[in-house]
C-alpha cells in the first residue's frame, strides 16, 4: 500500500519545491534512467520528446514521437515510430566529451517547470583530466508553434583554459525497440544550417527537419559543417579561460508529409524566418500561460498533491493535438513505445472529461478522430459478421483493428489475445464520450456533422450483436471482455450490457432531437444507416430486456454470469509483492479466481452514477474492492476508486487511492513508468480531484459542487467550462465539522421544496387503481405490493416493471402509458382540499409567515392540476413538474429548476420527500432533505419523520440543527 508523506517524498526524490510548479531532481541515479526519461518528457500537441540527455547516455531510451507517424511492423500491425532525434548536442573539453557517465559530477539539478513547459539541467562537471566547468541546458517544444523546437546550452569555465567544441546534429536512423523504420532521402548542411529529409519504409510518411546553430559570447568562433554527405553536424570551437561563458542555441524546425506536401522545404523555410531563442521562448511561455489559466487546479495544504496534480495535467495538455483532428492520444502519450502508440478507450473515458470541461476545442479534435475512423469500424463489424460500426479495441490511422491476435509469452510460447475480437465495450465508451461532450458544450454543429452518425451507427452494431435468450426472455451479449481483463470470454458482462442499454437509450433520445432540429440531414441518415421505424423499435425492446443479474434487495450486481462461482481468495495472503497477481499466479489460474485487474461493476457505477443510489454503490463497493488488485493491477483503477470512496464519504480511503494514481509516474508506483506516461491515470487524477474531492455533479443548469476534501487540504480551486460559460469553484474545508446552531440554520434555509405525492397529498391510491385497471385489461397480475415497489418511479419505468418479460412495441408502450394516465385523471377529479395530508396546511402557513419561499418539485406531469384542486396554488412561489425538465428523479434537475425559479442557491433550500429516488435527487442537487416514511425507505435523508402531522417550522429547524449529517453538508458547501 502506498503510504508516502510529504517529508518522505522530499527526502527520497527531491521533487518538491515551494511554488508547486517544478519537478526537481538533485541526484542523478543511473538505475532510474528510463523512469526519469519519462518524467521529464516534453510535448506540444504535435510531438513528444522523452527526457533523455542532449549528449546521450549508454542504453538510454531516447525518443521523439510525432502524432500519426505510424509504420508497419510485425505482430502489432503498425506502430508509432521513433522519429529522427533533434536533441544531439555534444560538448568536447580539450577533446574529451562531456557526459553524465564520465568524469565526476560535482553538482547536479534537473528541473521540469510545468508552468513554462521547460526542462533545464545544471551540472558542475570535472573531466578525467581535472578540468571543471558548469553546464546549463534548457529546452522546450514550442506550444506557440508546434513545428519549432529549441535547445540552449550555456558553458562556463571554472578553472579550464583551452579549447571547447560544440557539435549539433540529428540522429537520422533511430530504432523503435530494435526495429528500423526510416530511410534517408537527403541530408546536408551549409551556412549555419543542417537539414534531414527522411521517409518511413512502408507507410512512406516523409519528415523534414532543419536546424541552425547560434553562438553568444564569442564572436570570433566560426561555425563549420562537418561530415556533410553522410552524417552532417554543425560545429564551433571556442577558446576558454576561467570565468568565460559561451552560450549556444540550437533552433530546430520539423514537418511531416501529414501536414504539408514538401516537409523539407517547409522546415527550411520556417527556420529561415525564426527569431532567436529568447523570442521563441517568450511566445511559448505565453501559450502555456493561456492554457493554464483555464486548466490549472490549485490545492492548498498539501504540496505533494499540488505538484503531482499539475504534473499529470501538464502531460495531458502537452500531448493533446491542437491542429489535427485525425489523431488521438495513445495510452503512453508521446512518451514511450508501449502499446505501439495505438488508441484505446483510455482517451474517451479517462482523458476526455478533463479536456471537455477545460479545453473543449481539444476534446472536439479527439472525438473527430473517431469520426474519421468510422470506415474502419464499419469494416471491422462487417468482417465479424455484424452491422453498423464496431470500433477497434486498438486503433491507429484508419480505425481498422490493430490489436495483435497472438503475442510471444515469457517462454516464447504464443499467447492468444482476445481483446481485439471481443472487448466490445469500447464502442459504447466512444458513444458515451460523444454524448457527454455534446451535453457539456451544446455543440450542436459538431453533433450534426459528426457525433450523431457515431452514436447511431454504433447503436446499429449493438442491435446485431445481442442474442435473444428464449428461456428467460431476455437479450444476452455473449463472449466478451469487460474492463477487468483478468477474465476473458465471459457472458453478459454487467458493464458492457448496462453501457449498451445506456447507449441505445441515448441513441433514441438523440434521434428524437435530431429529426426535429435537422429534418433534411436526418433524412439522409435514415438512408445511409437504414434507420427504419422497425429498427428504432427494436432498440427500445433491446434496452428494456438486456440481461443484468442484480439482486433486487441488496443491489449487488454480478460482474458476469458465473462470476460468483469463481474461487474467492484473500488478496492479503499474497503480500508483500512487486508484481500483479496475474503475474504471480498466471493467466489461466487468475481467470478462475475472483481477482479483478481493475474496477468493472464499480466502473459502471461511476460512469452512470446518477442512476444508482448510495446503497447500490456501497454494496458493490464492499464486494468488489476487496477482490481488486489495487497495487499492481491496472493503473486505470485507483482514480475511479478514489471518486467512489468520496461518494461513500470515505475521504481518507479516497486519498490513498488518489495518491496511487497521482504518483504513478513521478514516484514510479507500479515500477513501469520507464515505459511512458500513464495517460489514463493522469486523466483519472483530474476526475478524482474534480468529481471526487470537489464533488462536482453535472446538471442541466450547470455544474454544482459538494466538496469532500481530504485531511490537510485547506483549499481546492478550479474552473469548468459548461455550455460556453465558465464556472469558478473555490472550495474550502475546516479542520473539523461543526453542527450548526439553530440561528445558523434559520439564516441558511431560505426555501423549502415539497414533493407532491406522499408529501402534500396522497394520490398513490389513484395511481394504484389506474395501474391495476390497466394490468387487468392486459391480463397481468398486479397487487399493492407490486405497486409499492414502483414508488417514486417515472411512468415509463413503472409500466416496464409491470410488463416484466412481455414483448411490446414502442407504440404499445405509448398507448398503455396514455391509457393509464387517462384512468388516473378520471379518478383525480375527486380530489379536494380535504385531501391535503395532516400538518401540511399549518406548515405552509408558517413558512409564508416566516418569509420562507416555497416550491413544488414533482416529476408528475399532472402536478399543476392536482395543486389547483387541493387549493394551495397561492401558497407556492414556484412549480417544477414533469414538464419543467427532461430528466426525472433520481436526477437532481427538478429540484435545481425549483431553486432557480425561487431565485435561491441549492445550498439554501431543503427538500421534503417520501421516496428514495427523490432523496437521492435532492442530495445530488446539494440540498438537505427531510424524509417522510419508514427508515428503510428514507433513511438517507438528513432528518426522518413519519409525517408532517404536528410538525412546526421551529420543530423542523431543531431537527435539522441536531443532525450531524446536515452539519457536514453545511460546512462542505462553502
Amino acid at each position: 500500500m502506498l503510504n508516502l508523506s510529504v517529508s518522505d517524498f522530499q527526502h527520497n526524490q527531491q521533487l518538491l519545491d515551494a511554488t508547486g510548479w517544478n519537478v526537481i531532481e538533485t541526484e542523478f541515479d543511473p538505475t532510474q534512467l528510463h523512469h526519469k526519461e519519462t518524467v521529464f518528457t516534453l510535448g506540444n500537441g504535435f510531438l513528444g520528446t522523452r527526457g533523455s540527455f542532449e549528449e546521450g547516455y549508454p542504453q538510454d531510451f531516447s525518443a521523439t514521437l510525432i502524432h500519426g507517424v505510424y509504420d508497419d511492423v510485425q505482430i502489432a500491425h503498425t506502430e508509432l515510430v521513433n522519429c529522427p532525434s533533434w536533441l544531439p548536442l555534444v560538448v568536447k573539453v580539450a577533446g574529451e566529451s562531456f557526459s553524465m557517465d564520465s568524469g565526476e559530477i560535482l553538482n547536479y539539478e534537473r528541473r521540469l517547470d510545468l508552468r513554462l513547459g521547460l526542462v533545464s539541467r545544471d551540472v558542475r562537471w570535472r573531466s578525467h583530466n581535472g578540468h571543471t566547468l558548469d553546464f546549463h541546458f534548457e529546452r522546450f517544444t514550442s506550444l506557440a508553434d508546434q513545428h519549432v523546437l529549441a535547445i540552449r546550452c550555456q558553458i562556463t569555465s571554472l578553472d579550464f583554459e583551452g579549447d571547447v567544441t560544440v557539435e549539433v546534429g540529428f540522429d537520422a536512423k533511430p530504432d523503435t525497440q530494435g526495429t528500423q523504420h526510416w530511410q534517408t532521402l537527403s541530408q546536408g548542411g551549409a551556412d549555419h544550417i543542417l537539414w534531414l529529409h527522411s521517409q518511413t519504409l512502408h507507410s512512406e510518411i516523409q519528415l523534414g527537419m532543419a536546424a541552425k546553430l547560434v553562438v553568444e559570447g564569442d564572436d570570433t568562433a566560426p561555425i563549420r559543417v562537418e561530415n556533410p554527405s553522410h552524417s552532417p553536424t554543425l560545429a564551433s570551437t571556442f577558446e576558454f579561460v576561467p570565468g568565460k561563458t559561451v552560450t549556444v542555441e540550437k533552433i530546430v524546425t520539423v514537418f511531416t508529409s501529414r501536414e504539408t506536401e514538401n516537409p523539407i522545404a517547409a522546415a527550411l523555410e520556417r527556420l529561415a524566418d525564426e527569431p532567436r531563442y529568447t523570442t521563441l521562448l517568450a511566445a511559448h511561455i505565453a501559450a502555456w500561460d493561456q492554457v493554464w489559466q483555464d486548466s490549472d487546479i490549485i490545492i492548498e495544504g498539501d504540496r505533494l498533491s499540488q505538484l503531482s496534480v499539475r504534473y499529470n495535467l501538464f502531460q495531458l495538455l502537452a500531448v493533446a493535438p491542437r491542429q489535427d483532428d485525425r489523431v488521438s492520444i495513445p495510452p503512453k502519450t508521446l512518451s514511450g513505445f508501449a502499446y505501439s502508440g495505438h488508441i484505446f478507450w483510455d482517451t474517451e473515458i479517462f482523458i476526455l472529461p478533463f479536456l471537455t470541461l477545460t479545453q473543449p476545442a481539444l476534446a472536439r479534435n479527439l472525438l473527430t478522430y473517431r469520426y474519421h475512423t468510422l470506415p474502419g469500424a464499419r469494416r471491422k463489424a462487417q468482417e465479424a459478421g455484424y452491422q453498423g460500426a464496431m470500433f477497434a479495441w486498438e486503433s491507429a490511422t484508419t480505425g481498422d483493428e490493430v490489436t495483435p491476435r497472438w503475442v510471444p509469452g515469457a517462454n516464447g510460447e504464443l499467447v492468444r489475445i482476445w481483446c481485439g475480437d471481443i472487448e466490445v465495450h469500447i464502442t459504447a465508451d466512444v458513444a458515451y464520450a460523444v454524448w457527454h461532450y455534446w451535453q457539456t458544450t451544446d455543440d450542436d454543429d459538431w453533433m450534426r456533422d459528426y457525433g450523431a452518425e457515431i452514436i447511431l451507427d454504433t447503436a446499429v452494431f449493438w442491435e446485431s450483436r445481442v442474442q435473444w435468450n428464449q428461456e428467460r426472455h431476455s437479450y444476452d451479449i455473449l463472449d466478451v471482455i469487460g474492463p477487468d481483463e483478468n477474465h476473458d470470454r465471459v457472458d453478459n458482462n454487467a458493464f458492457t450490457n448496462l453501457m449498451v442499454q445506456w447507449h441505445l437509450q441515448s441513441a433514441l433520445a438523440l434521434w428524437d432531437w435530431f429529426k426535429q432540429a435537422y429534418p433534411e440531414i436526418s433524412a439522409d441518415l435514415v438512408q445511409k444507416l437504414n434507420l427504419t421505424t422497425e429498427r428504432l423499435h427494436r432498440w427500445t425492446e433491446i434496452q428494456e430486456r438486456l440481461f443484468i443479474n442484480e439482486d433486487v434487495e441488496t443491489g449487488l450486481i454480478e460482474q458476469f454470469e458465473s462470476f460468483y462461482q469463481l474461487e474467492h481468495v484473500n488478496l492479503a495472503d499474497y503480500e508483500p509483492r512487486t508484481q500483479s497477481l496475474q503475474g504471480l499466479l498466471g493467466i489461466e489460474a487468475t481467470s478462475q479466481k475472483q481477482i479483478l485487474k481493475q474496477p468493472d461493476v464499480l466502473m459502471l457505477l461511476y460512469l452512470l452514477r446518477d442512476r444508482y443510489d448510495y446503497k447500490t454503490i456501497a454494496t458493490n463497493w464492499d464486494y468488489y474492492t476487496q477482490r481488486t488488485d489495487h497495487s499492481y493491477g491496472s493503473s486505470l483503477g485507483p482514480a475511479i476508486h478514489a471518486i467512489l470512496a468520496c461518494d461513500l464519504n470515505q475521504p481518507s480511503l479516497a486519498y490513498t487511492h488518489f495518491m496511487r494514481a497521482a504518483l504513478v509516474d513521478l514516484e514510479d508506483v507500479r515500477l513501469n513508468a520507464g515505459e511512458g506516461i500513464h495517460a489514463a491515470s493522469a486523466g483519472g487524477v483530474w476526475q478524482a480531484v474534480v468529481f471526487g474531492f470537489g464533488g462536482i455533479r453535472m446538471t442541466q443548469f450547470g455544474p454544482i459542487a459538494c466538496a469532500n476534501l481530504p485531511s490537510g487540504w485547506t483549499r481546492l480551486k478550479f474552473r469548468l467550462k459548461w455550455r460556453n460559460e465558465w464556472f469558478d469553484f473555490d472550495l474550502g474545508a475546516e479542520s473539523e465539522v461543526k453542527v450548526p446552531s439553530l440561528a445558523d440554520t434559520y439564516s441558511t434555509i431560505k426555501g423549502v421544496i415539497f414533493d407532491l405525492d406522499g408529501v402534500l397529498t396522497d394520490t398513490s391510491e389513484f395511481h394504484y387503481l389506474g395501474w391495476k385497471r390497466l394490468a387487468e385489461e392486459e391480463g397481468i397480475p398486479f397487487n399493492r405490493e407490486a405497486n409499492e415497489a414502483m414508488r417514486g418511479l417515472p411512468r415509463r419505468e413503472s409500466l416496464l416493471q409491470i410488463l416484466g418479460d412481455r414483448t411490446v412495441t414502442e407504440e404499445q408502450i405509448q398507448e398503455m402509458m396514455e391509457r393509464k394516465n387517462r384512468y388516473y385523471l378520471e379518478l383525480m377529479q375527486q380530489i379536494t382540499s380535504a385531501d391535503l395530508l395532516p400538518g401540511v396546511t399549518n406548515l405552509l402557513e408558517e413558512l409564508r409567515a416566516a418569509g420562507i419561499k416555497v416550491a413544488l418539485g414533482s416529476s408528475s406531469k399532472n402536478a399543476q392540476s392536482v395543486i389547483e384542486r387541493l387549493g394551495i396554488e397561492d401558497k407556492l412561489d414556484a412549480i417544477a413538474d414533469g414538464y419543467s425538465v427532461s430528466q426525472s428523479k433520481p436526477a437532481p434537475d427538478v429540484f435545481l429548476f425549483a431553486a432557480q425559479q425561487l431565485g435561491l442557491s441549492p445550498s439554501h433550500c431543503i427538500v421534503v420527500e417520501d421516496a428514495t429516488a427523490g432523496i437521492e435527487a435532492a442530495h445530488a442537487a446539494g440540498m438537505q432533505v427531510v424524509g417522510l416514511g419508514p427508515v428503510a425507505r428514507v433513511g438517507r435523508a438528513n432528518v426522518v419523520l413519519s409525517s408532517l402531522e404536528g410538525v412546526s417550522w421551529q420543530d423542523l429547524h431543531q431537527q435539522l440543527a441536531n443532525s450531524e449529517k446536515i452539519g457536514a453538508l453545511v460546512e462542505a458547501r462553502v
